[in-house]
């Protein structure tokens, strides 16, 4: 497969990056562990397969991506929208379930090859930051409900209803607790092990025993092969397409945001590659899907790792800790965990950056509360794609309205300056009129250009000539070109001109294949200002030249 070449990162290998890496793989496993748990038992999964997730699928993603620092495995909008999309079709946690959540991972890992090999990384970039806020926004308020649910029901099991609450709110507060006031610990570690030691209090002092997550069957995950009935390939096929857009839009977000801290290069398509064979890998190791994850990476990267190896320590690390505590891990509160998701989801809510965008523009707004209340309402695999379809629908009417600026010689320099900017009452010429054009003029926006072109004829009848400074119109396609042409044409039939003033390269060859150069280059195309003022004003009606008094140019006679 055609897939760019990976940063040679095994060529800066020494003892110091070996030891930094240890030390951030550590850590990662200690991160990893409750984080498993919960986002499995927040896609309707067995407990192990999020501590699965993290194994294999965390070594594949690091070796064959792009990034030094970013650490893949379960996340938590992932988990609950695998959870939102595929429990209409099955019971969560059966082995239907199952199947179709193997299946999805599969099909994921296999969209995600498709854009590498064919070097579609870059529509990642059309995934706009509002759009990714709004839906971890909408899943964060998902994730508390799905998570007051579960403390709900398990509270409601038994006559006693404050056991679970209490494990639940001392896990809350020490995680909320140690976050605050020691950023670089484990928060959610240090809750878990509160919740624990609460639990197994209560239930040594005789009280009501509080439920627990249960034994891992293994501690290597199994093989699997993934399956699902045909009459659901339709809805996966579907789902798998939002999960990807999702997936891809988070892995490429965190990849660049280390990236700007950390000076790597980051190859989005390297970045899939690796992601599709993870995804591929957990997809026959009983795991599910897996992306890069903030909650690892950002830690991953601010203990000090170097290379990839730091996530294959992690994944190493993990292995170990589960093997030497299983004992342990089956005894872990479920209500400990429903707590943690609470702490989740309200970590997903990142308020600044929502009052920034905000703030910022009502478009911007707008796509971040539209995708927001589409996850609450709707499907959740249609919300990612509405978001993404309403940002892409702003961003075409903006570039269908390029702007055109009417420009007067302005200063002692007499520099060409938009007459909004003037700030003083001036007159145009009253036979040649400078219109700055600013953006590419192609078949969205050939019908603005051409009404705004067609005013211009129509209000100044006496502005039969017309210089276009092109050199921030960016493109022109077929459309584009033949208005241009159209123009050409009906200021020639006026008894006017249309000129131009340094066109790019790329609007040259359009008007090349258009076969409108021939006609523009010799006489209506300049690369200096004082040079087409000095070829243009000549050809203006002498005769209204002579009863002008505004004399705008320093080239009109006197």
């Amino acid at each position: 497969m055609l897939i760019p070449a990976g940063d040679p990162w095994w060529r800066d290998l020494s003892l110091q990056t070996l030891r930094a890496d240890l030390f951030a793989g550590l850590l990662g496993a200690l991160l990893v562990l409750p984080q498993g748990v919960a986002f499995a038992r927040l896609a309707g999964l067995p407990p192990e397969y999020g501590i699965y997730s993290a194994l294999l699928p965390c070594v594949v993603a690091a070796l064959m991506g792009s990034s030094r620092h970013v650490v893949s495995g379960p996340t938590n909008a992932n988990s609950l929208a695998l959870f939102a999309m595929l429990s209409p079709l099955a019971s969560p946690g059966s082995p239907d379930y199952i199947q179709l959540v193997l299946a999805t991972t599969l099909m994921v890992g296999v969209i995600q090859l498709l854009v590498a090999v064919f070097r579609l990384g870059v529509l990642a970039d059309f995934i706009a930051p509002s759009v990714l806020v709004g839906f971890t926004a909408g899943a964060a308020c998902l994730i508390a409900y799905h998570a007051g649910l579960d403390l709900h029901a398990l509270a409601s099991r038994h006559a006693a209803v404050w056991p679970e609450l209490a494990v639940a709110a001392l896990t809350l507060a020490i995680t909320f607790a140690v976050a605050r006031l020691r950023p670089r610990w484990p928060a959610m570690l240090l809750g878990l092990v509160g919740g624990y030691v609460l639990a197994t209090a209560i239930e040594a002092r005789g009280g009501v025993g509080v439920s627990q997550m249960g034994s891992i069957p293994a501690i290597l995950p199994a093989l699997s092969l993934p399956g699902f009935d045909l009459a659901h390939f339709g809805d996966l096929v579907g789902i798998a397409l939002a999960l990807s857009v999702v997936a891809m839009a988070q892995s490429v977000s965190i990849a660049k945001a280390i990236a700007d801290r950390s000076g790597d290069h980051i190859d989005p398509n390297r970045e899939f590659f690796g992601q599709g064979l993870a995804n591929l890998a957990a997809s026959f190791t009983s795991s599910y899907l897996a992306c890069g994850s903030l909650n690892r990476s950002m830690p991953n990267f601010e203990a000090g790792a170097r290379t990839p190896l730091a996530a294959v320590t992690s994944s190493v690390a993990l292995l170990a800790l589960v093997a030497a505590s299983a004992s342990l891990l089956e005894r872990i509160p479920m209500a400990a965990i429903a707590a943690l998701l609470l702490y989740v989801s309200w970590t997903l809510i990142d308020i600044r950056k929502i009052r920034e965008i905000a703030g910022f523009g009502r478009q911007e707004a707008t796509c971040l509360l539209t995708t927001w209340l589409a996850v609450l309402l709707i499907r959740i695999e249609l919300a990612i794609l509405i978001g993404i379809g309403l940002s892409l629908l702003f961003y075409l009417y903006q570039t269908s309205r390029p702007a055109m600026r009417v420009l007067v010689p302005f200063g002692a320099e007499r520099r060409f300056t938009p007459i909004p900017e003037v700030g003083a009452h001036v007159e145009e010429c009253p036979q040649l009129k400078l219109v700055r054009m600013e953006g590419s003029v192609y078949f969205g926006a050939a019908r603005h250009v051409g009404e705004v072109l067609r005013r211009y004829r129509e209000s100044s009848p006496g502005q039969k000539h017309l210089l276009i400074m092109a050199k921030s119109m960016n493109f022109l396609d077929q459309a584009g070109e033949a208005l241009w042409r159209k123009e050409f044409t009906q200021r020639h039939a006026l008894g006017g001109g249309l000129y131009f003033h340094r066109p790019r390269a790329r609007v040259m060859e359009a008007w090349r294949r258009g076969h409108s150069l021939e006609r523009l280059e010799n006489s209506h195309i300049f690369w200096r200002k004082s040079h087409a003022l000095a070829e243009i004003v000549p050809r203006l009606d002498q005769a209204v030249c002579a009863r002008c008094a505004v004399k705008l140019f320093a080239e009109c006679p006197k």
